[in-house]
């Protein structure tokens, strides 16, 4: 089992993050750090219909620069909880753990959230509790910068670049509209989630090898 891991906070956070947790000893999530446009800690990535989607939570402008993560505010005059909601229904209703895992996923969203770690908290905590992964998860209390300790993935999990986790291999699995498209690795921990049910962790280690956990 993996020593404590570094990460970013993230929304529904992908299968490879999902699979560092299943495999460590403890999580410290990172909440001092300046935001980060454009990565998994305000969006996450789902299979519909017509391809990825991306899902959103936005921010408010002004938030943007030198805004430590635990200050950043969601922007709650936009419908995003509707569209994130809709997106999903559409997305998973024919998969096989819809109505066994919907109601956990839209009570995170549904729920009025200021800040943007307050959401992804109980979103993490949700599916963790989902999947059975059960490590201590802690926040740091200053900036660390990065290269300064072992373990940490906050800037090597990222939607612009390669996953960069030793050992790691995407494992198949049948996703709802992987007929028409095949299989798509990298999704929210939605996806693997509502297609795999109670086998998720099993699927989560065997990413990383489950031997080596």
């Amino acid at each position: 089992m993996a020593e404590e891991l570094l990460l970013s906070t993230a929304y529904f956070p992908p299968a490879g993050y999902m699979s560092l947790m299943a495999c460590s000893s403890g999580v410290l999530i990172e909440r001092e750090e300046n935001y980060h446009k454009q990565t998994w800690r305000n969006r996450c990535i789902i299979m519909s219909a017509n391809g990825p989607l991306p899902l959103v939570v936005p921010v408010l402008r002004g938030s943007f620069h030198k805004t430590a993560i635990r200050n950043l505010r969601i922007d709650n005059s936009r419908r995003w909880r509707e569209l994130h909601l809709r997106g999903i229904i559409s997305a998973y209703a024919a998969a096989p753990f819809f109505e066994f895992y919907f109601d956990l996923i839209s009570g995170v969203v549904s729920k009025t959230h200021t800040f943007l770690l307050d959401l992804n908290s109980e979103a993490l905590e949700a599916v963790c509790r989902a999947t059975g992964i059960d490590v201590p998860v802690g926040y740091t209390d200053c900036y660390e910068p990065e290269g300064t300790r072992e373990n940490d993935y906050r800037y090597r999990i990222s939607p612009k670049t390669p996953l960069a986790i030793p050992g790691y291999r995407h494992q198949p699995y049948t996703q709802v509209f992987g007929g028409q498209q095949g299989f798509v690795p990298g999704l929210s921990i939605i996806d693997v989630l509502l297609n795999n049910g109670p086998g998720t962790r099993a699927l989560l280690l065997r990413s990383l090898g489950a031997d080596n956990c």
